[in-house]
């Protein structure tokens, strides 16, 4: 396969997954926060149908993510920078796959909370709120431990980034802000994954970035 090919078939995945993420997430009738809420179920069954679709594309867009980061360790694998770009690549995607998982709960207990909470008393929809608390809790970890590892990837992928010099270096460094910011907001602030946010679109654009980036190479 041609260099030129190999290089738009990563910028692809990349431009697809920052759709994907951001799109999916936006385009949420409902966002739920870090611990359900009795007043969650009725909202998402209220658009359920368009509410599944939106977090399917989200997941699948963290998915293409991982895609488009191989991808792109593919298409610099003749670097002498690989021995810090792979890594970098491994450690990301592994973040983003944490994350996936992390979401799927939610995706889940969303759903199927939305449908087995019809014509339940607001008592009992209180009730199942609260008993998913504990499950819950754990599930935070796997958010903290995926957007940790995403931040380290991203530092690591930056180091190779820089060495190689392929990519602009204005995209680089940004990523290694965001990486840095997003181990820092995550274990120094555990208890308040909302701070996230900013990291989170930012990351979507820095996805974006390297796509247009591979796009002139």
């Amino acid at each position: 396969m041609q260099r030129h090919t190999s290089n738009r078939i990563a910028a692809w995945l990349f431009v697809a997954a920052a759709l994907m993420v951001w799109g999916g997430w936006m385009l949420l009738p409902h966002q739920i926060g870090t611990f359900f809420e009795a007043d969650d179920f009725a909202a998402v069954d209220a658009r359920l149908t368009l509410w599944i679709w939106m977090f399917r594309l989200y997941l699948f867009g963290l998915v293409t993510a991982v895609l488009a980061l191989v991808a792109l360790g593919a298409v610099l694998e003749d670097s002498d920078a690989r021995v810090l770009l792979w890594p970098g690549v491994a450690v990301a995607a592994a973040g983003l796959l944490v994350m996936a998982l992390a979401g799927a709960f939610y995706y889940h207990f969303g759903a199927w909370g939305a449908i087995s909470q019809r014509a339940r008393s607001p008592e009992e929809v209180a009730a199942f709120a609260s008993s998913l608390e504990v499950a819950t809790e754990y599930i935070t970890c796997l958010v903290r431990f995926g957007r940790v590892f995403f931040g380290l990837g991203q530092v690591v992928l930056v180091a190779g980034l820089l060495a190689d010099r392929r990519l602009p270096r204005w995209v680089a460094l940004s990523g290694a802000v965001l990486g840095v910011a997003a181990m820092a907001l995550t274990m120094g602030l555990p208890d308040d994954l909302d701070l996230y946010r900013p990291i989170f679109h930012l990351d979507v654009a820095w996805l974006a970035a390297i796509g247009w980036s591979l796009f002139r190479l």
